[in-house]
């Protein structure tokens, strides 16, 4: 059965696996809040365990935000997780009150048996750099976008690199979303650097997810139909929907092209979203989503069940999905 939590809303999500067992990190929010929206800024971050994909445990919370004055103290959002050296390392989105939540940073938590997590003192530890990337300006956009970090050690170099939910510092409002760029030798110590993807078609791409299949490197992201661009709108002629879209290279770092301007998963009332690409245990490759919205629009907040993914001879993606 997928992840249905009776007190809490639960929406982005990223994976870790040990062994045998998937780790889920989730957003989770409680439902008793007045209106689903209010979920940002009541976040916490979950963690259940499953041997399946379908059956789940739920564990100890993973994070919270922090005592008040901290740079953490209002949300801890989405991040990711990988193992380095025996050290688990979990990356995350952080915004304080003092600012209103509208500046996003990039932190880290690590751990040694995925249960246990401790903020790390150099907090924060990556930062949006105005050479290539918007800082907050209401005028433009409604936050300073500089979260969802996706970390992962390049195969070849062992470099470390952070793909982050952020927008360029040029171009019309609507389309400066881009999929930001950091890079680490320690986890630590992080130089920002220009985007990997071009911006144009979105006001923000939403938690990537950067896998690699046979000779092709996916970068998924999300986005709801009201962020994408009237540059967008024009070249595909499409109907904006909200969904979970990608990006193919043959490279880990890009350069990146659309495979298809068709979301891989999508709909008008964006009935999944935020999903990613998770091998399962039998080895095949699966859509792992959540659901968002009812037919008529009212908010679920559950983790859907994996779904089979195809992939044809050009590396081209297809998910065979129902609401």
């Amino acid at each position: 059965m997928a992840l249905q939590l009776p007190d809490n809303w639960l929406w982005d999500f990223w994976l870790a696996c040990n062994g045998p067992d998937y780790h889920i990190f989730y957003l989770q929010a409680p439902r008793t809040l007045a209106q689903a929206e209010l979920r940002h800024w009541h976040v916490s971050i979950g963690h259940a365990v499953s041997p399946d994909l379908r059956t789940w445990q739920v564990l100890p919370d993973a994070l919270h935000p922090a005592p008040a004055g901290a740079w953490d103290d209002y949300t801890t959002w989405t991040g990711s997780v990988l193992q380095h050296d025996h050290l688990w390392y979990l990356f995350y989105t952080g915004t304080c009150r003092a600012e209103r939540g509208l500046v996003q940073r990039i932190g880290l938590a690590t751990s040694t048996d995925l249960i246990h997590w401790h903020k790390h003192p150099a907090n924060p530890l990556i930062s949006a750099d105005a050479r290539w990337y918007e800082l907050l300006d209401l005028n433009l956009w409604h936050d300073q976008a500089w979260r969802d970090p996706w970390v992962f050690q390049h195969p070849e170099t062992s470099t470390f690199h952070a793909f982050i939910t952020a927008r360029a510092n040029h171009g019309p409002a609507d389309g400066r979303g881009v999929i930001g760029h950091a890079r680490s030798d320690d986890l630590i110590q992080w130089e920002v650097l220009p985007p990997v993807t071009e911006p144009g078609d979105f006001g923000h791409l939403e938690v990537p997810q950067l896998v690699t299949i046979h000779d092709h490197s996916y970068l998924l992201f999300c986005a709801q139909a009201s962020v994408h661009s009237a540059r967008r709108r024009r070249r595909t002629g499409l109907e904006p929907v909200s969904g979970t879209h990608y990006l193919i290279a043959d490279d880990p770092l890009g350069p990146f092209r659309f495979a298809a301007d068709e979301f891989l998963v999508g709909d008008l009332v964006g009935s999944l979203y935020a999903g990613k690409l998770v091998r399962g245990p039998d080895d095949a490759w699966y859509f792992l989503t959540w659901r968002h919205s009812t037919p008529e629009g009212a908010f679920i907040g559950e983790l859907n069940d994996p779904l089979p993914v195809e992939i044809d001879s050009s590396g081209k993606l297809s998910v065979a999905w129902r609401v």
